[in-house]
């Protein structure tokens, strides 16, 4: 066995590997770049080695420097986590050159199964389903079209190096075509140094499940269930569970078969993913192979009771795998929600910054969370938007989901726009509740983003009798500051008015021997609670309930969020709220006349110089952040008066691109 392993990546994967190394005893070394200096794989690694600039270009993707820290450091293998050098068969040779183990497959499969268009012949060779499409090299836009007319829209324009969501395009007719495969090309250049397309047919209402699959370097392969991650938005899984609702056992066991098949065909030696497309038929097809840890392992890891990445280690270091078929046992239900710096509310664009507060739920037997970040950590542009994981477990999908629900209620995060709220509407979705989900399931339901300022609370009672109860304890401390002057004393009033919503809401809070009562609309609610000034949490019980509700007061103003909707509220005395009504309302400036970069990012291309007129839906600039390519597009028809940047200048969100007349 290994005494030091490296862990050539960051975030939450390498926190992760680390967990499991230290649990064996193996020492670890982690790597990072200028922007990582504080992160938190580095203080809990035992050694850390800078490898360069904060681009990942220029640190993470550069083989030569993780040889040489592996080298510097004494480390004995190298564990590549997912993304950046994970599936990339030339750093795996240049390491075995330096007599360095690679903890994940060999470079065969590498190289067969990371070019997608190689992969899929392997495929058919191995009699596993594929999907219809063209195997060659797209070499331009109208190649592209071509192959698309002759297979028939809509299809999917995908880099065949591609991994992530990264270089994928549906086109439902020429004129997409030829915009995806620029959009495509362009991002995989990006992200993977590989600019090569093809296109495949692209199934409508398709479920996204893959299979788990385990092999030695003894001719063992095993698989470990399914996982089922229809639910994504821009081709990025938000939310995984194992197993499918969806599945029976008879295609569960084929497609547990057909993934072996195909693991076998190349020698497979480690940990890997065979992800399929399923119809509404059940009828599947090869969509790729993942030569690595996935970013939803945990689920599979709480179903079977499996260390992924401990097996990863022990197939590495040359033994067999502890068990046959026979003996996988997968049992109760696992739900994984992918929590991100995004903002929601602009069609999950991604966000940056300091982490004020970061609050994640107590971890159990039922509950688990992987991050790589910490109270006070930034969130940077040069990186992937992730930060955590949140896994939770039940004896069936009910009780899961209903974890699911309260784990991400206690998860508190300030200082980032998240998309904590959205995760939250979405598990408690109807369609996600019975099942009746595929990948196009976020674009239907929320095709315009999500805003929780904009969801109806499902309990606007429970919010305002938690808010009364809240200015209540407010009002209680504030009775008891000293020195005040004579015939002005504040006072615990009981009667009060909510404003809320742009409605009134009267209340009377009433205290009780074991917590509040609250008169609302005739009718009276019952709290206990034990919260405490400062707290970010309110927790306690309505009407016997118990509940959790994010509260965040801001001057005069409570800000509180709930099961994915978010409501600010203020509660004064009735005469108070009778002249704040007359209060003058700020407008919002007019910003028509203004390009505006949606996001923090890099200005990659720009289209239209002083002067140009333009048309509605006329392509003005591309903005890239994390790797992933924004077309900003007119919205009207006009005449461009300035130009306020230029390509490769940074951008803040917001900030003006083109101004017009």
């Amino acid at each position: 066995m290994f005494t030091k392993i490296l862990v050539a990546n960051r975030g939450e994967i390498a926190c992760r590997v680390i967990k499991t190394a230290r649990k064996m005893g193996i020492a670890t070394v982690a790597v990072y770049s200028e922007a990582d200096k504080d992160a938190l794989h580095v203080q809990m690694a035992d050694e850390g080695v800078l490898i360069g600039p904060a681009p990942a270009a220029q640190s993470y993707l550069l083989a030569e420097r993780i040889v040489e820290a592996c080298q510097q450091t004494g480390a004995e293998a190298v564990h590549p986590g997912y993304g950046f050098l994970s599936e990339n068969a030339e750093f795996s040779q240049r390491l075995a050159a330096a007599g360095i183990a690679f903890i994940g497959p060999g470079v065969r499969a590498l190289k067969q199964m990371g070019d997608k268009i190689e992969s899929k012949q392997i495929a058919r060779d191995a009699r596993v389903n594929t999907i219809p499409g063209s195997d060659e090299v797209l070499r331009d836009a109208e190649r592209a079209v071509a192959c698309a007319r002759a297979i028939g829209y809509p299809v999917m324009l995908k880099a065949s190096a591609g991994g992530g969501g990264k270089g994928m395009r549906v086109a439902y007719n020429d004129q997409e075509c030829r915009e995806g495969f620029e959009r495509a090309t362009g991002e995989a250049r990006s992200s993977f140094g590989d600019d090569r397309v093809f296109v495949e047919k692209y199934i409508t209402e398709p479920r996204h499940i893959e299979i788990q699959v385990l092999g030695d370097a003894h001719g063992n392969v095993v698989y470990l269930g399914e996982r089922e991650c229809s639910l994504q938005r821009r081709n990025q899984k938000v939310i995984e569970e194992s197993p499918s609702v969806f599945l029976t056992p008879e295609t569960r066991a084929s497609m547990g078969e057909q993934a072996v098949a195909l693991a076998k065909a190349v020698d497979y030696q480690s940990a890997g993913t065979v992800e399929f497309i399923v119809d509404g038929d059940r009828n599947f097809y090869f969509l790729e192979m993942n030569t690595r840890l996935q970013v939803e392992h945990a689920v599979t890891e709480y179903v079977t009771g499996l260390d992924l990445v401990e097996l990863m280690i022990r197939v590495a270091a040359g033994e067999r795998l502890p068990f046959t078929q026979a003996e996988v046992r997968c049992q109760g239900w696992a739900i994984e929600a992918r929590i991100y710096a995004e903002d929601p509310a602009r069609k999950f664009l991604p966000a940056v910054g300091r982490l004020v507060r970061f609050s994640p739920p107590a971890e159990s037997d039922g509950v688990r969370v992987d991050t790589g970040v910490y109270e006070g950590a930034e969130v940077s542009i040069y990186y992937d938007p992730m930060i955590a994981k949140l896994i939770t477990y039940g004896r069936d999908r009910t009780q899961c989901i209903a974890r699911m629900a309260g784990a991400l209620g206690e998860f508190h995060i300030q200082g980032v726009t998240h998309n904590i709220p959205f995760l939250q509407a979405l598990v408690l979705h109807p369609r996600f509740a019975q099942g009746r989900i595929s990948t196009n399931t976020i674009a239907e339901e929320y095709p315009d983003g999500y805003d929780p300022a904009l969801q109806a609370p499902k309990d606007l009672t429970l919010l305002i009798t938690a808010g009364g109860v809240i200015h209540r304890r407010y009002r209680e401390r504030a009775v008891q500051i000293t020195d005040q002057l004579p015939g002005y004393e504040l006072a615990a009033d009981e009667s009060w008015m909510v404003l809320a919503g742009g409605e009134r809401h009267p209340i009377v809070v009433e205290p009780t021997p074991d917590g509040y009562q609250v008169k609302h609309d005739g009718v009276t609610h019952r709290v206990t609670t034990d919260w405490h000034f400062g707290d970010a949490l309110f927790r306690g019980r309505f009407n016997g309930e118990e509940v959790c509700i994010q509260v965040e007061r801001r001057q005069l103003v409570y800000r509180l969020r709930y099961q994915g909707s978010q409501i600010d509220m203020m509660v004064l005395p009735e005469r108070v709220a009778e002249l704040y009504a007359w209060m003058p309302v700020k407008q919002a400036p007019n910003l028509d006349k203004h390009l505006l970069s949606p996001m923090p990012g890099l200005l990659m291309r720009l289209y239209a110089a002083a002067g140009d007129p333009v048309k509605a839906g006329q392509d003005l600039a591309v903005v890239e952040a994390m790797k992933m390519e924004n077309v900003l597009r007119a919205e009207q028809d006009g005449v461009v008066s300035r130009v306020l940047a230029a390509v490769g200048d940074s951008l803040a969100v917001d900030q003006t691109i083109l101004e017009f007349e």
